[in-house]
């Protein structure tokens, strides 16, 4: 039977949709001001931030194939990359079960930034590993805490091998089908994995790890030195965020600085992160276009560093000629690679017809936008060239058609040869970065169009979908009140953190604290879920806790034969019981021989 609440959200949901649906692409309100933000597709990664579940096995088989721990150094690096505001990055470390994990941590300041690189230093290794189990945590975890207008990714480090427990019922057909599950769950919600094959015995899994990257969209790549790293963390980073990796070149260190030129092309780049390969430590000195020696670090350059990379980070660089300056030992092999970070998006302009078929001719018109705002700035396009890419989705054939600057747009168009639908998508590239438009949907069979930024008619009544969007706002509005009236109860979110250890009972050894911040759930978790899934304590998913009022948190139980004690004393949760921050329960696991000992703060 379907609980009262939900029958009654359905409808209210279903109108929902209804009024969506009748309203035209055009009048949404960006829509309505003549341009749609290229920002706002799933392709189009441009500027927007990152939310990032870096992945990393920690089964025993990682000793030999990956002896450095260079996944743990690449992990390091990929954050050390990210800007330094914004973005949010969450870790996972699993061998057949989830090891440890921290949920996503938006980074706002250098410090965060540590915090994420002292839990890498923090992870240890078991003795078996599932691939599935910690693909799968990863996707529920961008899952649970997915936010609109961030653009999610996962990056798995993992010799690709799956080693079950035989003492455990799980199978190893079991195990392919869950990852199978994960990886489609992934491609659904637009995903990519990005892998990397860590491959000093050479017994990597190299097909499983591509497979996952290829549905997903993702790329793989494979080690075996952390001399690789950069270039590879530099590609997927650039991959990501529609850039292009410009390499500087190598140089021989020979105890003197050497210089190298790095070039900002324009007022629009927010980062120019240039990360540095070397075995030995290097010295670096930096002077901005006007000759001027610039403090590192300061607050427009910081400068990470490591056993193999020195990361060094440009924020809001000015236009024209840096010289960065390296000294390293003698004889030293020394890579260095640019990658910049832009705030450009490429939006298209409304199509000239409302109807397309077999034999008519598709005229497109792009511009870069900033902030929102077309951007007008004709030596930046002149960098770049345009190209209109044209996919027969009932054949699969995809053709590339070169598109003419004029002024500060790109303009192209394609005639379309069958009545077939089409998928059309304006791309921009210039040396450094390449942005791509959201897509048209041309279905030239029943002459639909889709997607883009609307047609002529919007143009000539450009007060239509202002009225359609106004009226269908206050209808929205009315629904929603109703869906929050019955929906808030259910979605209310919870505030502080959980700090919670695992005691052995037979070793007497504590694990090391985990801090589980509670932001990310909504209207109820159970302690299973904070502890990771593990099966040996499979019976704490009957441990529930829900938002209270003040800030504190209700804890519910119905586990046999789990009692819960508070100061020492078993008490009764059946009715709920309230934790206020600072409070602390101990749940003793007889069965499995541990205890749990949580810890509530705010």
């Amino acid at each position: 039977m379907v609980p009262k609440t939900r029958r009654l959200i359905y409808p209210l949901l279903a109108a929902l949709l209804l009024v969506a649906g009748l309203l035209p692409a055009g009048s949404r309100l960006a829509a309505a001001s003549g341009a749609t933000s290229a920002g706002t597709a799933a392709s189009s990664a441009g500027s927007a931030p990152i939310d990032a579940v870096l992945v990393l096995d920690a089964s025993n088989s990682m000793a030999t194939s990956d002896p450095q721990k260079i996944g743990n150094e690449a992990m390091r690096l990929f954050i050390d990359m990210l800007p330094v505001q914004g973005d949010r990055v969450g870790i996972v470390s699993y061998t057949d079960v989830v090891q440890r994990e921290k949920a996503l941590l938006e980074i706002q300041s250098q410090s965060d930034k540590e915090e994420l690189k002292t839990f890498i230093g923090q992870l240890g290794r078991g003795a078996y590993t599932d691939t599935a189990v910690g693909v799968t945590e990863a996707v529920n975890m961008l899952q649970r805490s997915a936010q609109t207008g961030r653009e999610p990714m996962i990056v798995l480090l993992a010799d690709g091998n799956t080693q079950l427990n035989s003492t455990k019922s799980k199978t190893l057909e079991q195990s392919q089908q869950e990852l199978a599950d994960s990886v489609q769950k992934a491609k659904a919600a637009g995903i990519p994995v990005y892998t990397i094959g860590l491959n000093a015995d050479g017994k990597l899994n190299q097909a499983e790890l591509e497979k996952i990257a290829t549905d997903t969209s993702g790329k793989s790549f494979v080690t075996d030195s952390a001399d690789d790293l950069p270039g590879i963390l530099s590609e997927i980073f650039a991959s990501h965020q529609q850039l292009n990796v410009v390499p500087l070149g190598s140089l021989t260190g020979n105890g003197n600085f050497q210089d190298l030129k790095i070039s900002v092309p324009n007022a629009n780049v927010l980062e120019a992160n240039v990360s540095i390969t070397s075995t030995q430590k290097v010295e670096l000195k930096l002077k901005d276009p006007s000759g001027a020696e610039v403090t590192i670090p300061s607050d427009a350059v910081t400068l990470s560093t490591s056993k193999t990379y020195s990361l060094l980070k440009m924020i809001k660089p000015q236009e024209g000629d840096w010289t960065l300056s390296v000294k390293g030992a003698d004889k030293d092999q020394i890579d260095i690679n640019l990658v910049f970070n832009y705030d450009l998006e490429l939006a298209t302009a409304p199509l000239s017809g409302s109807s397309y078929g077999k034999g008519d001719k598709v005229d497109v018109s792009a511009y870069l936008t900033s902030g929102g705002t077309k951007l007008d700035s004709p030596e930046l396009y002149a960098t770049m060239q345009g190209s209109l890419v044209v996919k027969d989705e009932d054949t699969g054939t995809e053709t590339s058609v070169p598109m003419t600057l004029k002024g500060t747009q790109f303009d192209g168009s394609y005639e379309l040869p069958e009545a077939h639908k089409y998928t059309l998508i304006v791309r921009a590239e210039a040396d450094s970065f390449y942005r791509e438009s959201a897509p048209i949907s041309i279905d030239a069979a029943s002459g639909a169009v889709s997607g883009g930024a609307g047609t002529d008619a919007e143009k000539k009544f450009p007060w239509i979908p202002v009225i359609l969007g106004v009226l269908g706002l206050l209808l929205l509005a009315v629904i929603a009140f109703f869906v929050m009236k019955y929906l808030k109860k259910a979605n209310k979110g919870f505030v502080g953190q959980m700090v919670i250890e695992i005691r052995d009972e037979n070793t007497g050894e504590r694990s090391y604290p985990q801090y589980k911040k509670l932001n990310t759930y909504k209207g109820r978790l159970n302690l299973h879920q904070l502890l990771q899934l593990a099966p040996e304590l499979k019976d704490t998913e009957n441990i529930v806790f829900t938002p209270g009022s003040e800030d504190r948190i209700v804890l519910r139980s119905s586990a046999e034969g789990v009692p819960i004690e508070k100061s020492g004393r078993v008490v009764d949760t059946s009715k709920g019981l309230e934790l206020k921050s600072g409070d602390r329960i101990t749940v003793p696991m007889a069965q499995a021989g541990k205890t749990i000992l949580v810890e509530y703060l705010v």
